[in-house]
């Protein structure tokens, strides 16, 4: 379970970066840029993401850090519909799902990683292709999809509201 230097510090701010999430998750519903944990998430994940394409169990390119460019997008996205995109509703959806899909993106290599590593010495899966991960991944992709839903439909109802 060695990690170098730069991946003890992707880790670190990796787990913020979730953290923060989480916490705008269960608190508003969604990620929110203008909070500071939005914020946070914000700016953990670009880091995390940067630092990944430093990192490599195999050596070489990979489909982690074909990941990792993909979230970087998907956040600077997300901020620029929040600060170009003021006022446009139509925008925000484009946001909250730029933003919970990166989240999700996230949690793949996340899952991968965790589970092949810990506990030390007895980690609960064997490799990417083990049944736990796969199951694992498939029920964060249910929770992505009920909660986009769940996004679009209460934003919607905000939208309605609002008019």
């Amino acid at each position: 379970m060695h990690l170098s230097n730069l991946g003890i510090f992707h880790t670190i701010i990796g787990v913020v970066a979730i953290v923060a999430a989480i916490i705008d998750f269960v608190q508003t519903g969604k990620i929110k840029l203008s909070r500071v944990t939005g914020k946070i998430y914000f700016y953990c994940t670009v880091i995390a993401s940067l630092t990944a394409l430093g990192l490599s169990k195999h050596g070489g390119f990979n489909p982690g850090h074909i990941f990792a460019l993909f979230i970087v997008l998907l956040v600077s996205l997300a901020y620029y519909f929040n600060t170009k995109k003021q006022g446009n509703n139509k925008f925000r959806y484009y946001e909250n799902f730029s933003l919970s899909f990166s989240f999700f993106l996230s949690l793949i290599p996340t899952v991968n990683e965790t589970f092949t590593r810990v506990p030390v010495g007895n980690p609960l899966a064997t490799g990417p292709t083990d049944p736990l991960i796969g199951k694992t991944l498939l029920f964060l992709l249910v929770l992505f999809i009920v909660g986009s839903v769940f996004q679009f439909r209460k934003q919607k109802k905000t939208n309605r509201h609002s008019i």
